[in-house]
């Protein structure tokens, strides 16, 4: 896996697109992106080639329809993605970022457990 300059917004669905169902044409994803927004097929051609370019996707030319797989894990994505938010928008402060999520979205007992033991397992951690 490699590491990844600042995936574009169209980019970051395609990745989903490719981490949700795994290997796919470029008419796979195509159809997938279509259910959501305009997209022509040669425009989801062309970003998936460039993407492929950028090393994000891997190609198998082997057969007529080639298929692209994310060359980047998800976790690494996203982890890398949130730590240049946390860095640009809240002064490298990610409590400010939990305290700012959970003020402004209504969080349900099981996502409150979740946090609370995933905030006990880095404490053990960190001990």
């Amino acid at each position: 896996m490699t590491t990844i300059g600042k995936p574009t917004d169209s980019e970051l669905e395609i990745l989903n697109i490719l981490w949700s169902k795994g290997p796919s044409t470029v008419r796979d994803v195509h159809e997938v992106l279509e259910k959501n927004k305009e997209a022509g097929y040669t425009t989801t051609l062309k970003l998936m080639q460039i993407m492929h370019e950028k090393k994000l996707l891997n190609r198998d030319a082997s057969s007529k329809s080639h298929i692209y797989t994310a060359n980047v894990s998800q976790e690494k994505t996203q982890g890398q993605l949130v730590k240049r938010f946390i860095d640009n928008v809240f002064s490298g402060s990610a409590s400010q970022l939990v305290m700012q999520a959970l003020g402004n979205h209504k969080t349900n007992k099981a996502e409150l457990d979740e946090i609370k033991r995933y905030l006990k397992e880095i404490e053990k951690k960190n001990k």
